[in-house]
């Protein structure tokens, strides 16, 4: 039995024959996106899925967080995937690509080096497209609950008494 996935069909076996060439990062599909190493994986609806991987490793260089999971990347990037966004989006993302066209590369993902990426967004951070993606990351990647531990923030404290009667003030090293 062969199962497709996606609108334009992609079978399981030509997914996974993607997700094992040369390493990849993404497996890019038909509508499709996921991590051949790990447990997630986005469905597209107006963005490519070239540019909705491209948008999340521009996400995850700008914000760089070792501890934090591609998923959390993904999430933060997922409201640009409407289709709003998307012109402005595909065109941003061909800008970036053709930066590092201009560096080499045949297109930002293709990019090894996360210094050599940085030196390409540094090159755009004055554009309005860079601005509005590293402004939308900092509520869309930061505001996710499932993150918070992960930088030992342990939530509002309003709703049980404030941090004051909660080790605020154990300060013992003075």
């Amino acid at each position: 039995m062969v199962t497709t996935l996606g609108p334009k069909g992609l079978t399981r076996r030509q997914l996974l024959s993607r997700a094992t060439a040369a390493g990849a990062s993404f497996v890019v599909g038909a509508g499709f996106l996921a991590a051949p190493n790990a447990a997630w994986a986005v469905e597209t609806t107006a963005l490519t899925p070239e540019t909705f991987a491209t948008l999340v490793q521009m996400a995850r260089d700008i914000y760089p967080h070792d501890k934090v999971g591609d998923e959390f990347y993904v999430a933060a990037v997922k409201g640009y995937d409407s289709e709003d966004a998307a012109d402005g989006i595909e065109a941003g993302i061909a800008a970036l690509n053709g930066a590092a066209q201009g560096k080499g590369f045949d297109n930002y993902l293709a990019v090894g080096w996360e210094r050599d990426r940085v030196d390409i967004l540094r090159g755009m951070e004055d554009s309005a497209f860079f601005q509005q993606i590293r402004g939308g990351l900092v509520t869309g990647l930061y505001n996710q609950k499932a993150v918070w531990p992960i930088f030992g923030y342990e939530g509002a404290s309003f709703e049980l008494g404030g941090y004051i009667d909660r080790g605020f003030d154990d300060i013992n090293w003075l």
